[in-house]
């Protein structure tokens, strides 16, 4: 038999999803961030290599 009423748990898996996307974002975001940094420290270091 169908529940009657309200539903059930969709407040908490609302709210789960939203914070797991806002997890994800997080570590996306800090994997670009690592990316460019680690992009701006090897040009940075070949520069250093063609001026000796």
């Amino acid at each position: 038999m169908a529940k009657i009423g309200k539903e059930k748990n969709t407040k908490n898996k609302a709210k789960h999803t939203k914070l797991m996307d806002r997890k994800k974002n997080k570590t996306r975001s800090e994997k670009e961030l690592r990316k460019e940094r680690l992009k701006a420290i090897i040009k940075k270091s070949q520069e250093n290599k063609s001026n000796l």
